[in-house]
């Protein structure tokens, strides 16, 4: 493995760190709060791989839900993904294992490094993805075996830590910023939540906000000129 891109991937990752860590604790603590031995909130964490859905599995669990109301409110729940993947067809430059394994670590906070940090120019960029898939998968592991290690043995107060993924996603999106330098997408990002808020219920707020972004960047495009739309097609 090359010192430097690995390097390179772990200070982009950083944010990424100091977000999935304490979350994974907190997720890990109330898994242990089911009665199941730490070891399956590694598995978990390892297999699944998918934050917010774990945290819902917990409520679900607890509430003996049936495994087709799990199957349904986690597909809704992750729906989102369908549409991060279509965004990154043309940065999936590869085939077999690794091609599937981005496609398996694609969460929220992964998509965002990926759209918003360029690979160096002299390495390998599926090489690049990979490390940064792979490091935020590994905190997020790391995070959920400590929280359910410690909450086996000591009582602690998670109050607060609920907080830790908005937090992540306002420094990802201030990163983002300085990235691209360019303030409509979030301001249109920001007038979508908040119409979803006011149309939708909160629980559908998410998916709602998805769907009307997707309308209002279509009419945006087809209104475009020719030669606009193919040069930012291909940035």
């Amino acid at each position: 493995m090359n010192k430097s891109l690995f390097l390179t991937a772990f200070k982009a990752t950083v944010p990424v760190l100091f977000g999935y860590i304490p979350l994974g604790i907190a997720f890990g603590i109330l898994f242990n709060e089911l009665g199941f031995h730490w070891v399956y909130a590694t598995l978990m964490a390892t297999v699944i791989y998918a934050g917010a859905g774990q945290f819902m599995a917990v409520g679900l669990l607890a509430n003996h839900a049936g495994l087709m109301e799990v199957a349904i409110t986690t597909l809704l729940l992750n729906s989102r993904h369908v549409f991060y993947g279509i965004s990154l067809i043309n940065k999936f430059k590869t085939n077999g294992w690794r091609k599937f394994y981005l496609i398996f670590g694609l969460t929220d906070e992964t998509y965002s490094l990926l759209t918003g940090i360029r690979p160096p120019e002299d390495k390998d960029e599926t090489d690049f993805y990979l490390l940064i898939t792979a490091l935020n998968h590994s905190y997020w592991v790391l995070g959920s075996t400590l929280g359910a290690i410690l909450g086996a043995n000591i009582t602690i107060d998670t109050t607060g830590l609920d907080f830790t993924l908005p937090a992540l996603f306002m420094v990802l999106a201030i990163e983002q910023y300085k990235t691209i330098r360019e303030s409509r997408p979030f301001v249109m990002a920001g007038a979508v939540a908040f119409l979803s808020i006011w149309l939708f219920s909160r629980d559908n707020m998410l998916l709602m906000s998805i769907l009307l972004s997707i309308i209002v960047l279509l009419v945006l495009r087809r209104g475009q000129k020719p030669t606009e739309a193919i040069a930012q097609g291909s940035l």
